[in-house]
């Protein structure tokens, strides 16, 4: 079966806003599948993303963002899409800028378009910890992979089908969003960055607070110096 675009939505928890993110995928990118990838949550949120007519992913166990967006993946390669976007659930993410990231991963020739909210500065811009600590990150992903990275903690991201592909067959664990774009050009991938403007989450709290801010710095810049020595070999045509 071949399909077109799936959009996937990690969540954990977010039974407070799921309902209107899916509504608001919807009506900005009609022609897109939604799927909720319930991480393991403890409130309503997979059976009120199905209310608002999602698909969902029920994990039993809470896996983390990276268990949870492989999750999907997963299922965009069983399932033949040609795209597969990364959706936050909190309402992060601005489904009026997926038109211009998929018409930027056609025109491009790249294999994944990133939505950066650093490129014009515009929009909720983090925390000022969190911006030093994206700034760190920056820098050290521009000089491992010889090209300009603006946000790379960024996960609102648009995949083609051999990303696809070599997300489902691997995707990191501990601090995907960075990791995964060491993972691409460790296989030759592409991806580019363009500008979006997110917003503040629609509720609830993220998983990073300011005080394990460094700690998670430390361990991420470790994570990807360990991820640029990996060689795995990948083929594309992979479907879990």
């Amino acid at each position: 079966m071949s399909r077109e675009v799936l959009i996937i939505v990690p969540a954990y928890n977010e039974a407070e806003g799921i309902r209107r993110v899916v509504a608001w995928i919807r009506d900005a990118v009609p022609y897109a599948d939604i799927l909720v990838v319930n991480d393991g949550s403890t409130d309503e949120t997979g059976a009120l993303a199905a209310q608002e007519g999602a698909l969902v992913a029920n994990l039993s166990n809470n896996l983390g963002i990276g268990g949870a967006v492989q999750t999907g993946y997963r299922y965009a390669a069983a399932n033949g899409y040609k795209y597969a976007a990364q959706m936050d659930g909190d309402g992060q993410h601005n489904p009026a800028d997926f038109a211009a990231m998929l018409l930027a991963l056609r025109e491009s020739g790249a294999d994944m378009v990133v939505g950066s909210r650093f490129v014009t500065k515009m929009g909720f811009q983090s925390t000022l910890a969190r911006r030093i600590g994206i700034e760190v990150l920056s820098r050290l992903l521009t000089g491992l992979l010889r090209r300009k990275v603006t946000d790379p903690t960024s996960g609102y991201r648009l995949c083609n089908a051999r990303a696809i592909s070599l997300f489902a067959w691997d995707y990191p664990t501990d601090y995907p969003e960075v990791e995964a774009l060491v993972l691409l050009d460790n296989h030759g991938l592409t991806f580019r960055e363009i500008p979006v403007v997110m917003n503040e989450r629609l509720a609830g709290t993220s998983s990073i607070s300011a005080f394990k801010s460094v700690y998670y710095m430390i361990k991420v810049i470790l994570a990807v110096l360990i991820t640029k020595t990996k060689k795995r070999k990948w083929r594309m045509g992979y479907e879990a």
